[in-house]
């Protein structure tokens, strides 16, 4: 059991409750959104919502799951029945993660063969890397988790070199006014995805926390993960959306407000 301070509780009901809710607006938003963009752009924004309904409904459950296992500010954590469940980012990541990369893929548009070619690189290296990252995420042991720590950071950063470097290139392809915005997207990629392992490594600072201690790097990674996840789907997806406008745009499809 982690004992909580009472700012540190509502923090964590107040951050899962904001993660819910913005996954959910986004999902409807991006939704709504599909006749302002030409049909061949629609699969991204399609991806899009799916990305976040698979989030928001997560973030119910993970909602859920701590309000029920917390008695008085103290939350039992861990894989017993009643514990709080943090499967159920890792489930929501293994189905999400692989959507969100198609979602990019799609939006560039890019020539049939090497929309497959980045696909069947990506989507395996995304499974690795949250298939790799569970066994540490919910292990005790300090050695364990910079094990599998190491062992997913590869296929990460495999992944972030591979959407980059596909990023960078298609710079040159796109219409006036759409490559800075593919530009910034790089930039979002790689901030957001990058609090990931920061949330990760968290528990690993301290050797041997104090109970103090564990509540706080409990609170962090948390609200770090919460953080990045909103960041990573509503903002990317929201980016998504608006390159796909910007193209749709500038391929003659008229302005609708």
């Amino acid at each position: 059991m982690l004992q909580l301070s009472n700012g540190q509780w509502s923090s964590l009901y107040n951050i899962f409750s904001f993660g819910l809710i913005s996954m959910l607006a986004t999902t409807v938003f991006t939704l709504v959104s599909q006749s302002r963009v030409l049909p061949k752009y629609r699969i991204a924004l399609v991806m899009s919502s799916m990305v976040t309904f698979i989030a928001g409904y997560h973030y119910f459950r993970i909602f859920n799951s701590f309000t029920e296992s917390s008695m008085k500010n103290a939350v039992s954590v861990g894989t017993a029945q009643g514990s709080f469940n943090e499967a159920y980012r890792y489930i929501d990541w293994i189905l999400t993660v692989p959507l969100l990369l198609v979602e990019v893929i799609a939006v560039l548009a890019l020539a049939k063969e090497a929309s497959k070619s980045l696909i069947s690189r990506l989507v395996p290296a995304s499974a690795a890397m949250i298939i790799l990252g569970y066994p540490g995420e919910i292990s005790s042991n300090n050695g364990t988790k910079v094990i599998f720590g190491i062992l997913s950071t590869i296929p990460f950063l495999y992944i972030l070199q591979v959407l980059f470097v596909e990023l960078t290139k298609s710079l040159d392809r796109q219409p006036e006014g759409v490559a800075a915005t593919v530009s910034r997207l790089r930039l979002l990629l790689i901030g957001t995805w990058g609090v990931y392992p920061i949330s990760y490594l968290l528990p690993i600072l301290i050797k041997h926390p104090s109970a103090t201690q564990a509540a706080d790097l409990f609170t962090g990674r948390q609200i770090g993960y919460t953080i990045a996840d909103v960041l990573a789907k509503c903002v990317f997806g929201l980016t998504i959306l608006k390159i796909a406008r910007m193209k749709s745009a500038a391929e003659g499809m008229a302005d609708t407000h």
